[in-house]
């Protein structure tokens, strides 16, 4: 709902957000600009968050931080770690510049997404300046809040396009007391099936992906949970630094000019497209470097049950989320409205013309 009153801190914001709905103009809006090669490429003035930081609650017994959106990813993150305690969903952290912000506008999660939850999952309430320059809260500061709708939740992954977000309230998670991480010498339609048997059984994975030549699995939980999970399953012992490589994209298949991700169910087979793979998220997150043209990687996404998302390498006016069916379109257009009415926010970062 809106707020009557509008802080000193945030009325500099808002004041520019009123003038680019008067004025028609479009605001890209930035924090630490580490997400930029993420989306459509826009142009617009910049609306900079980068110095709306802070941390304004954090309850460990609670397990609930609230920070501004600026705040530092880092910062967060070393916060919770001096407690004992983490952000589950694993979001990657680009060349060490992330922020709050743009953590739940990307809706980006890392390897635990599968057995912790999404970005959204962990999203217990949000503040954002909606495109009339006033001041909206959704949500809360609890689990279980049940006030209004999880509009919250339409803020992650929506790449800024429904407002500015300027403070999130998420859940936190106690840190695993021990992890291990395992490979095993499979391609991938071995480790493919060795996965679907052990997703079925109580296991502490925490991480599964195959780089191409070798299954990686991750276990977290209690040392002992750990050692009967290793135990069980066997496996050779490697490095814990290759899930923070992966889950910040520093291993070097991500440098690739051209990127694709493709979001289908883990157990199933995508077309014969040329190229190479990194399977991720226990194979429902599938990164494919290929020079296949995109309505044929498209259409074999969409084919297995999925979509497909150009994750970097986008030239100007190139589609980079899959076109939506029309009703999911019209619903997207009437939030965009409601929300931001006059078309100010990051206009072109997901579909074209808004």
């Amino acid at each position: 709902m809106p707020t009557s009153t509008v802080s000193d801190e945030v009325e500099p914001l808002a004041a520019e957000v009123r003038e680019a709905a008067r004025r028609h103009y479009s605001l890209k809006i930035r924090g630490a600009n580490s997400k930029a090669f993420l989306g459509r490429r826009t142009m617009g003035r910049v609306l900079d968050l980068s110095t709306f930081a802070g941390v304004i609650d954090y309850q460990p017994t609670e397990l609930v931080i609230t920070a501004r959106a600026g705040t530092p990813l880092r910062e967060v993150e070393a916060l919770l770690a001096a407690h004992g305690q983490m952000l589950a969903f694993e979001p990657p952290d680009f060349v060490g510049g992330g922020t709050v912000g743009g953590m739940v506008a990307a809706g980006l999660s890392g390897p635990r997404r599968p057995f912790a939850g999404a970005v959204r999952d962990f999203v217990l309430g949000v503040t954002v300046l909606d495109g009339r320059g006033q001041v909206l809260r959704f949500g809360g500061q609890v689990f279980k809040n049940v006030a209004g709708f999880d509009a919250f939740r339409l803020m992650a992954g929506a790449m800024g396009s429904l407002g500015v977000i300027l403070n999130v309230s998420l859940r936190v998670a106690p840190r695993p007391r021990a992890e291990l991480s395992l490979s095993f010498a499979d391609k991938w339609p071995a480790a493919q099936a060795r996965l679907g048997e052990l997703m079925r059984r109580p296991l502490p994975l925490s991480g599964a992906f195959h780089d191409g030549k070798r299954l990686h699995l991750r276990l977290s939980g209690t040392e002992r949970a750990v050692a009967h999970g290793v135990a069980e399953i066997g496996g050779d012992e490697g490095p814990l630094e290759i899930w923070d490589d992966l889950r910040h994209h520093r291993l070097p298949f991500f440098a690739a000019n051209r990127l694709w991700r493709l979001s289908v169910p883990g157990t199933c087979q995508v077309g014969d497209l040329p190229g190479t793979w990194l399977m991720d998220w226990a194979g429902a997150q599938r990164w494919l470097v290929t020079r296949a043209p995109p309505q044929a990687i498209r259409a074999a996404a969409r084919e297995a049950g999925g979509h497909a998302m150009l994750y970097h390498g986008a030239v100007d006016g190139e589609d980079v989320f899959d076109p939506l069916p029309s009703p999911l379109m019209d619903l997207h257009r009437r939030v965009k409205r409601a929300l931001d009415p006059a078309g100010v926010f990051n206009r072109g970062r997901m579909y074209e013309g808004f």
